[in-house]
């Protein structure tokens, strides 16, 4: 197949020097493989069948160069049957994307081949122009795609804006977009500008390697939490604009891919928020849900009340797809549920097994935790995880299953970008000592300056 691929690229390139001299406007026209019917299959010499049986077995990896062949190959790769037909045959690839902010409003997404330790890059996000904001009035801003995600702003900041109106709304950067995926596809979604919450949706297809804009969310929200629970895609709370400032919202939604559609999900109670003792509290004490993650075939989110600069747990709510409806969160997974900056907090499920990721007071390191559903309480899996907590960090450690396995990605002090992979050895009871612990440097890289957002898996 090598020596085709040879042979086919130095007959195009002699074919591309032929030249045919119009009757009228004397122009020369070049010919191209393409133009000629003996190129019409995707191998000559092989029927389409087996052509996409041979390719379906070829690493993901090397299909961007492969594009470059024709434009029938180019069509088979990104078309819809290659990608059925791996699914079928078990070949489908489970590819990490992290999202890292390189300038003060620049994102870059890069995605990483864990069998090969390849890193890809991802073509820029292309440009949009927002929506009119709650007053009627149209704003013509227009903003690149990179910045939905990364902000000049942190989260800290921007709380902190909200809650003692430091800033103007009509001052405030683009920020706070949430990441999630469904059906092979990375989305972004909404984020809030100036005085504009927005409720457009962005997807990334790794199969033709291109960003287009998909129907937008029902109501436009900031700083809300995604997450896929039965081939759809979920989003829940988040703030958006409100009479004197930003309104905390209880409102949640879901996109199906299959029909391109939106619907809406009753609200969440925040029912400990409804107990407060007195209307002040009531006033200055703010509910919002600060993760989510789908769990035991249900959406788990954590809730909190914000005055800033302090938050306080309030446990949260559990979301039952086939019922419609919310619960309350056991006390001990809700009030036990460790957060990070601005009271995010972490989730990922690895094999049935709800992970999150305790900060320590060190700033170089952290503990894994696993959720004992019988007994209703976190355990310390890994009591030390090598992480650097960087203070100006808006997310200095990610966590992500990947191959049935957890995964943390850091940036050591030297800004080289880390994957690494917990392998625990002779463990027999519920904690792991940490001496059974072996990382596995999975892949790194060098980022530089550049900060971590989000992370992702797509098994494509």
């Amino acid at each position: 197949m090598g020596s085709y691929l040879s042979t086919a690229v130095s007959k195009a390139r002699s074919m591309d020097s032929d030249e045919v001299h119009g009757s009228v406007s004397n122009k020369r026209a070049k010919i191209t493989p393409y133009d000629c019917g003996s190129y019409s299959r995707i191998i000559p010499t092989l029927p389409d069948e087996l052509s996409f049986q041979i390719l379906a077995r070829l690493p993901r990896i090397h299909y961007l160069k492969m594009k470059l062949v024709s434009q029938t190959w180019k069509a088979a790769i990104t078309g819809a049957e290659l990608a059925q037909l791996r699914k079928e045959l078990g070949l489908t690839e489970e590819w990490l994307y992290i999202l890292t902010r390189v300038e003060a409003n620049k994102l870059e997404c890069y995605a990483l081949d864990p069998l090969f330790q390849k890193w890809q890059r991802l073509p820029s996000m292309p440009s949009f122009a927002n929506e009119a904001d709650s007053t009627g009035r149209t704003q013509y801003s227009v903003f690149r795609m990179w910045n939905v995600v990364g902000s000049s702003i942190r989260i800290a900041d921007f709380f902190r804006g909200w809650f003692w109106r430091r800033y103007g709304l009509d001052q405030m950067p683009f920020c706070g977009c949430s990441v999630g995926v469904a059906d092979g596809c990375l989305y972004v979604l909404g984020g809030f500008s100036k005085a504009v919450a927005l409720n457009c949706v962005w997807r990334y297809d790794p199969c033709v390697n291109l960003w287009q804009e998909v129907n937008p969310m029902i109501s436009g929200r900031a700083f809300s939490k995604a997450s896929l629970l039965e081939s759809k895609l979920y989003v829940v709370g988040g703030v958006s604009r409100g009479r004197n400032g930003l309104l905390p919202l209880r409102s949640g939604e879901v996109f199906d891919p299959k029909t391109g559609l939106w619907s809406e999900l009753p609200e969440m109670p925040f029912v400990k928020a409804q107990v407060l003792p007195t209307a002040f509290l009531a006033d200055v004490l703010k509910p919002i849900a600060t993760g989510m993650a789908s769990y035991n075939g249900k959406l788990y989110v954590p809730q909190s009340l914000y005055s800033w600069p302090f938050f306080f747990d309030i446990g949260g709510e559990i979301y039952d797809s086939e019922l419609n409806s919310w619960s309350t969160m056991p006390d001990g997974l809700g009030d036990g549920w460790p957060a990070r900056q601005a009271g995010t907090k972490l989730g990922v499920v690895v094999n049935d097994e709800l992970y999150t990721l305790e900060p320590s007071s060190s700033l170089d390191s952290g503990q894994i935790k696993r959720y004992d559903a019988e007994e209703d309480v976190w355990r310390t899996m890994v009591p030390h995880v090598p992480v650097h907590d960087f203070t100006d960090a808006e997310s200095p450690y990610l966590l992500a299953g990947l191959h049935g396995k957890l995964h943390v990605i850091t940036k050591e002090a030297n800004n080289n970008l880390q994957v690494m992979q917990a392998v625990l050895e002779n463990n027999t009871g519920n904690d792991a000592p940490e001496e059974n612990v072996l990382w596995n440097i999975v892949a790194s890289k060098n980022f530089g300056a550049a900060e971590l957002i989000s992370c992702q898996v797509l098994n494509v």
